[in-house]
């Protein structure tokens, strides 16, 4: 699992969810902050029913569809991945638009890096418009490789 982060960091990262949320005219409930929160401080991938355990009881009780519905929109807006192999959730890492994600599974620990796939976007078939990619690499980290 990556190290935790620094509040501060959490809160930048936040705080950029919430701008990329104004740009595009949708609205940054309380509740998906706090969703987005939560996928933040996991500080590694983690599985939609696992958020909805920690979900404060000051929310409710939000039903499974309430955390899939906030995590389709984060992953639509490009704030969050889903690691196919883990069936898990992770926020990106970069804060630009339109990158292709690629990610490095250690098979060991399950810890999740992600990386730019930079030359990926450019043996697009012309006319092609890609809304969504996500390259998946499977091995050792070197933690569990040492």
């Amino acid at each position: 699992m990556a190290e935790r982060l620094l509040r501060r960091e959490i809160d930048a990262r936040l705080e950029h969810a919430r701008k990329v949320c104004e740009s595009a005219e949708e609205r940054f409930t309380p509740l998906r902050a706090h969703i987005f929160e939560l996928l933040i401080e996991e500080g590694g991938p983690v599985k939609a029913y696992d958020l909805l355990e920690k979900l404060r009881p000051e929310r409710g009780s939000p039903k499974p569809p309430t955390v899939y519905r906030a995590l389709d929109f984060f992953t639509r807006l490009g704030l969050i991945h889903r690691v196919e192999a883990l069936n898990a959730y992770i926020p990106c890492d970069h804060v630009h638009d339109g990158h292709a994600a690629e990610f490095f599974i250690c098979e060991i620990c399950q810890s999740v890096e992600e990386r730019h796939a930079h030359d990926h976007v450019e043996c697009v078939p012309d006319g092609f418009n890609i809304s969504r990619s996500v390259i998946e690499h499977y091995g050792r980290c070197a933690k569990c490789a040492a």
